[in-house]
């Protein structure tokens, strides 16, 4: 068993990891088709529905096709929070995770596919000698701080929720069980509820909703980010690129997108149209974190202007950061993509941030991550359209949430039918294993061109 685990990752450590991640899915799909698993005394979930939801838990997506909090029995809800906790950790890490037990050791190819899962290239061109996020040397330190971090972020978010369940009516068991759910659900950015009514008893109860926050913002930072910080938090100065890039480009989409929100939602009867104007602050706060991958929403997502939805498509397409809980093509691709045509604009031959200098197959990393994502997006956009026939609008925004694994819905998806869910399903997984990932693992091995072709510019623009 280890020499054949050993000589599958030698030849393609994504696909490896791709591998278990599919094989997990099918695994929940059965244990989610058993009767046990589905409340009542009636037969387990239709296939479609368990293979959906096996999709959107390990995808920690939180997308749904029927109610969680009451079609699934107590077995299926412990499921859930096992399932989203699996799939948190990433499809690299897991893999490598998984093979460190298989094979009792953590070897260099183990190291490179950990490594990989902070920073993409890797997959490409092996080791190279640019700064990483986390280098070779501190992989078995990086996979420490995710199972540290994951582990006291939820029992501490989990420890502070206490009391607003049992501000609500909630006997001592239920509010221990759903403060820990909630708290997965969060740090893990997939917004499914484990009560009747998700929100609804904790609209006013902004102690619960900054927990929520507190826990999809530090989910959504990534564990190198996290590492990093865990490491050298008192001095800036030492941290990486990938840290600074990170960090900056999601505080600013934090800022504009509640700017945003209450901008064009105050005057909505809907939504924010009631609301005072700290209030109405507040919950665009609330919803620029939620459409960066959280998943949960005080409102009905359907009541939002089409400009507002347009928005918050726009935030979920780009979700957080890379090695994360969360979805989306990454802040740091965004701000990639913003430093290169800031240096076009200028006419600078190579990108600069924050004193260093980003090489070029970053650049073009970063445009093949978006083609990828816009090209699977676009195509499960028109099959949901030929499928439903729904307004466009509605579905451009469940498909987007669906890819960006976020999980804010219009109600389109609970909708669904069979076809359409597996469309869906489908959508998840590819946005959670990754544009890079998977474009590594359909593509062939690495070639060595000893020549080059002739140069021609095209025009472009």
């Amino acid at each position: 068993m280890r020499f054949t685990v050993d000589s599958f990752v030698k030849h393609s450590p994504s696909r490896f990891a791709i591998v278990i991640f599919a094989g997990l899915v099918l695994i929940f799909t059965l244990l989610f088709s058993l009767p046990i698993a589905r409340s009542g005394t009636g037969p387990g979930a239709p296939l479609h529905d368990a293979f959906f939801t096996a999709v959107s838990v390990i995808c920690v997506t939180g997308l749904a096709t029927v109610d969680m909090a009451t079609y699934w029995s107590p077995f299926g809800n412990l499921l859930v929070f096992i399932g989203v906790n699996i799939g948190g950790v990433g499809v690299l890490t897991l893999a490598t995770t998984l093979g460190l037990i298989i094979s009792r050791r953590l070897g260099l190819r183990a190291k490179l596919m950990a490594a990989s899962d902070t920073n993409p290239s890797r997959i490409h061109v092996g080791p190279v000698a640019e700064r990483q996020a986390v280098r070779l040397g501190e992989v078995g330190g990086l996979l420490a701080t995710v199972a540290i971090s994951a582990f006291v972020i939820e029992v501490t978010i989990a420890l502070a929720m206490i009391p607003s369940m049992l501000a609500v009516g909630y006997d001592g068991w239920h509010s221990i069980w759903y403060s820990f759910y909630y708290s997965a659900m969060a740090f893990t950015n997939t917004g499914f509820n484990p009560n009747p009514g998700g929100l609804e008893p904790f609209l006013h109860d902004y102690w619960m909703q900054s927990l929520l926050m507190v826990g999809v913002f530090l989910g959504s930072l990534g564990f190198p980010v996290i590492f990093a910080l865990a490491r050298a938090w008192r001095h800036p100065r030492k941290w990486s690129v990938h840290v600074k890039l990170t960090l900056t480009t999601t505080l600013i989409l934090l800022v504009a997108g509640a700017v945003m929100f209450a901008l064009l939602e105050h005057s909505n009867p809907k939504t924010y149209g009631h609301l005072e104007a700290g209030p109405t602050v507040f919950q665009s706060l609330f919803m620029s974190v939620m459409t960066r991958s959280g998943g949960f929403a005080t409102i009905d997502m359907g009541d939002l202007y089409g400009s507002s939805q347009l928005v918050s498509s726009m935030l979920m397409f780009v979700g957080g950061g890379s090695a994360s809980t969360a979805g989306g093509i990454k802040v740091t691709t965004l701000a990639v993509l913003f430093l290169a045509a800031f240096a076009e604009a200028r006419g600078a031959q190579s990108m600069e941030a924050f004193g260093r200098r980003i090489p070029r197959d970053i650049l073009r990393l970063s445009v093949s991550v978006v083609l990828w994502g816009s090209t699977i997006v676009a195509a499960a956009s028109i099959a949901i359209l030929q499928i439903t026939k729904a307004p466009f609008d509605y579905v451009l925004f469940d498909v987007i949430s669906a890819f960006a694994t976020c999980g804010l819905s219009t109600g389109l998806t609970a909708d669904l039918p069979p076809s359409g869910a597996y469309v869906m399903a489908f959508t998840m997984f590819f946005g959670r294993v990754g544009t890079v990932t998977l474009a590594a693992a359909l593509a062939a091995s690495q070639r060595r061109q000893l020549f080059k072709r002739p140069e021609e510019r095209p025009i472009v623009g």
